[in-house]
């Protein structure tokens, strides 16, 4: 099962608003920043869809990026973000079970030794601000691109935001779009030629398989928030996500069993009836809420959920506390928690549960039906004089984060984050 790990890359900028009518602005971004991250992601289970929703779903991911944000006068800032991201996962070494060790049977509890066993993603994402002269509006323009072995994509973006009611309220709207290429690596044994050198005991294996027609996704979204100041201790904020997208929104190596047809092996192997197939198109509408509350100098509340809906048939909760326990000027704790259910696609199906007359199904238990629970604890390190430095940038902020993420479907992952803030002196 390959995963596509998503990590965040948060740059926070203060506004300072001169409060005097005279002829001095201040700038958006006094200096240059780099921000460097890290992070390391394990995980394990038992349903993995390479292998139709059973077999081992171990994986490991390390992330690095490296975000520069450059001012280019008072108002304008420029800010590239680069990163690589490479993973070894033992799901999506089957792909190809019969590669690499000729010493070792075939098993989809088992990881091959292939070419397939690991892969490394690169992304590059540049972004433009402008604030106004008034300090009240901003104002940006982005771009994406990232690529793989099987996959590659570009995106644009842009949104705009608007202060008002002296400051207390802000609106943003934002829009993006990706335009995505596969290059579909199918299981080994629905590839021309596989067979040629190979038998599979008695009986004929045959099946009904075709190639995807269309290699393409695309995907366009249209986000909306509003933020507003409740009082001296009460902030709350909402955001509407409208997601589209069409094209192969089927993962092409995720195998399906069928319950109608006879099964095949080679060694311990189960060869594929198909490979997942899902619509051309979905429509998602996450709708979420913030609320923040300032205890006292030492504790600050911040509560979040979240509502999913998507016309595939899921809907789902989200809602995380985390509570920042301020030690000193220099540290801060942040202890938080998530929990996040879901309910089953409409075009899921547990191993060999699927007809081969249905148009749509899948195994991917990502689909499934289930409940998650991540807790989490980070510390962060501040210095407001930059006494640490390297070379001529110095030391602003030092994050290191650590969550455990468990599923009731038996999948568990471990994520560590390091982040580091560098500003020029």
């Amino acid at each position: 099962m390959k995963f596509t790990i998503t990590i965040a890359l948060l740059l926070t900028v203060t506004l300072v608003f001169s409060q005097e009518e005279t002829s001095y602005k201040k700038r958006i971004l006094e200096s240059a920043e780099i921000d460097l991250l890290f992070s390391y992601y394990g995980q394990d289970g038992k349903n993995a869809a390479v292998t139709g929703g059973s077999g081992t779903e171990e994986l490991t991911d390390a992330t690095s990026a490296l975000v520069v944000s450059i001012p280019l006068n008072d108002d304008d800032v420029l800010t590239a973000d680069v990163g690589i991201s490479a993973y070894t996962s033992a799901s999506s070494s089957n792909i190809n079970p019969f590669d690499g060790d000729v010493n070792r049977t075939a098993s989809p509890i088992s990881a091959s030794s292939g070419a397939s066993r690991q892969d490394v993603l690169v992304h590059f994402n540049p972004s433009y601000a402008h604030t106004a002269d008034d300090r009240n509006s901003t104002t940006t323009v982005n771009a994406y691109v990232s690529s793989e072995y099987d996959y590659f994509s570009v995106g644009f973006g842009g949104g705009y935001s608007r202060l008002f009611n002296a400051e207390n309220t802000e609106v943003s709207l934002s829009g993006k779009v990706y335009f995505d290429k596969w290059n579909p690596q199918y299981p080994i044994e629905l590839r021309d030629g596989f067979f040629d050198s190979r038998t599979i005991g008695n009986g004929t294996y045959a099946p009904d398989f075709n190639v995807f027609s269309d290699e393409k996704r695309n995907s366009y979204s249209l986000s909306l928030g509003l933020s507003q100041i409740l009082g001296k201790r009460w902030q709350g904020a909402i955001f509407m996500d409208a997601v589209v997208q069409n094209g192969l929104l089927s993962t092409p190596f995720q195998r399906v069993y069928f319950g109608d047809t006879n099964d095949f092996f080679i060694e311990d192997f189960q060869l594929a009836d198909d490979v997942e197939r899902l619509p051309d198109s979905r429509f998602k509408l996450p709708i979420a809420g913030r609320l923040n509350y300032y205890l006292n100098d030492s504790f600050i509340l911040r509560s979040y959920y979240r509502f999913y809906y998507d016309d595939w048939g899921i809907t789902a909760h989200t809602a995380s506390l985390e509570v920042p326990i301020k030690l000193s000027d220099t540290f801060t704790l942040y202890p938080n928690y998530r929990f996040y259910t879901q309910s089953a696609a409409d075009y899921f199906y547990e191993k060999d549960i699927a007809l081969s007359t249905y148009s749509f199904y899948t195994s991917d238990y990502d689909l499934s039906k289930y409940r998650a629970h991540q807790y989490g604890m980070g510390v962060r390190y501040t210095d407001i004089f930059t006494k640490a430095k390297i070379l001529s940038f110095g030391l602003k902020t030092l994050d290191l984060r650590a969550s455990q993420y468990n599923r009731s479907d038996g999948l568990n992952a471990f994520i560590v984050t390091l982040g580091a803030t560098f500003v020029a002196n």
